[in-house]
């Protein structure tokens, strides 16, 4: 080629195949060498009971006692606290650590004669009770308790109420909140 500059450059290339060369800078304890340890596992459990699969220690909904609709003319209503969907409060205790449900007070307890507990619109009440058994012949009055067996398994608690109606009653919505604690 006549008239082109041409330029050759020369790249020196250095191949050290097989010719135990090392280089400086290189290392060779990137290779063959570890470090062994452990890592430690732990969980600490406690005890406990869950009602109706809740496991927390304040504010457990148990259930509710509903009466229903009726009119103001009723004569009694009954009632079941329902407490998981099936009607009953499941209530579950690590094995070997029995519980006791023991039912308080409402907030309207003793608020007219002849009943322990009322239900109330703010001015007027109607008197029920808490009852072990569906016949209602178990009165579960302020303190009463119920055994809980701890042995992993659920076990449901059956609580029944009876509302007895009374003359003057207005149309509107009557309720109480009654206060229950699980130990174990």
């Amino acid at each position: 080629m006549k008239g082109a500059n041409m330029r050759c450059d020369i790249i020196p290339v250095f191949i050290a195949v097989g010719l135990g060369m090392t280089f400086t800078g290189w290392s060779q304890a990137a290779h063959g060498q570890s470090v062994d340890g452990t890592i430690d596992a732990i969980i600490t459990l406690s005890a406990a009971c869950e009602v109706n699969g809740d496991t927390g220690s304040t504010g457990v909904d148990f259930g509710t006692l509903s009466f229903g609709s009726h009119s103001t003319f009723f004569s009694s209503a009954d009632a079941q606290v329902n407490g998981n969907g099936s009607g009953s409060i499941s209530i579950q205790c690590t094995p070997g650590y029995d519980g006791t449900l023991t039912i308080n007070g409402g907030i309207y307890d003793a608020a007219i004669a002849g009943g322990e507990r009322a239900l109330s619109n703010g001015s007027l009440y109607i008197p029920y009770d808490l009852y072990s058994d569906a016949g209602h012949s178990n009165i579960l009055s302020n303190g009463s308790t119920i055994a809980v067996t701890g042995d992993g398994n659920a076990q449901l608690v059956g609580i029944y109420g009876q509302a007895i109606g009374t003359s003057g009653l207005v149309p509107d919505t009557y309720t109480d909140t009654v206060s229950v604690t699980l130990t174990f």
